[in-house]
């Protein structure tokens, strides 16, 4: 656990943006850690591809330098990729976070930074949803009611983490890659990316992302990025009924169109108390905390997906 302060710092920053496909909110709080390394991203149409959108958060350990050149630039360095134009997405995203990656270890501000970042980043094109995932940073879907896992998290004490770990001359102690970190893929992190004999997808941590992708229909409510901070205190299936009860039964409107009464960043709010630990003795919900939340329209009014919320999820 990191350095805690004596109070938490409770103040958010939060955020909204929609169009006729997305209404989305964000929020992040320091918590009890002495300072802030999070850094988020929510755009609903990239400059280059207008029909686009990207999500992602970065979980910064060791300092915020490397989350927030990531949230900057990543987005930017997957869709100039050439298999991005040539619609491998999935290449794009893989090839775009090692760009990146190496842009950052040759850049004289950043190189010798002993800090790295996650990565969950969601990237959604054509009724197709990409994952992309570098580190314990998570994102979990909504659909038709079912928690959905969009990613898996990367840490030392799975078998093909630990495999790719030890043989590049790295070792796994106290569930730590060498001791120390407690994920097993980042940006940044360089320390750990020093086997000339390696490639950087065989380094003992790895900025290469495990892409996944997942076609959209109208069955899908809503999906949730966030850093461990969250999932340290709540698993995904606790998450998704916590978003999706606020959804069914909103607060009433405040003088907006009558037919949309969501939040989604008051949701994300009410989520980062919900998992602040009340003291800093307690180790779990001591973290910096960010949230993402992503509620699918479908070209539709708000209140269509909150009755499609007030709906139990069908049996199994």
């Amino acid at each position: 656990m990191g350095q805690t302060l004596s109070e938490p710092i409770t103040k958010k920053k939060s955020a909204c943006c929609r169009d006729s496909n997305y209404r989305v909110g964000s929020s992040c709080m320091q918590g009890w850690r002495i300072k802030m390394e999070d850094s988020h991203v929510h755009i609903l149409s990239l400059p280059s591809d207008p029909c686009t959108a990207f999500f992602a958060v970065y979980d910064g350990h060791g300092g915020a330098a490397m989350a927030q050149h990531a949230g900057k630039h990543l987005h930017e360095y997957i869709i100039r990729r050439s298999e991005y134009k040539e619609g491998n997405i999935i290449g794009a995203m893989q090839q775009g976070f090692l760009e990146l990656d190496k842009a950052m270890q040759n850049n004289a501000a950043l190189r010798d930074e002993h800090a790295g970042t996650t990565v969950i980043a969601l990237l959604i094109k054509d009724n197709i949803l990409y994952s992309a995932n570098a580190g314990d940073s998570r994102a979990v879907a909504c659909i038709n009611g079912r928690t959905v896992a969009l990613s898996r998290d990367h840490k030392p004490t799975l078998k093909d983490e630990r495999k790719r770990i030890e043989a590049a001359g790295g070792f796994v102690e106290y569930k730590r890659v060498n001791g120390n970190l407690a994920l097993s893929r980042a940006l940044g992190d360089f320390i750990f990316k020093r086997n000339d004999r390696k490639s950087p997808q065989e380094q003992i941590v790895t900025a290469f992302p495990e892409v996944q992708q997942f076609i959209i229909d109208e069955d899908w409510e809503f999906v949730v990025l966030a850093c461990d901070g969250i999932w340290d205190v709540m698993t995904s299936e606790e998450v998704v009924q916590f978003i999706r009860t606020r959804l069914a039964h909103p607060k009433l409107g405040d003088g907006e169109a009558s037919n949309c009464t969501i939040h989604p960043e008051e949701i994300c709010e009410e989520l980062l108390n919900c998992c602040l630990a009340p003291d800093a003795l307690m180790g779990t919900g001591c973290d910096n905390m960010t949230v993402i939340l992503v509620c699918f329209l479908h070209g539709k009014p708000c209140s269509r997906l909150i009755l499609h919320c007030q709906n139990p999820p069908p049996s199994i």
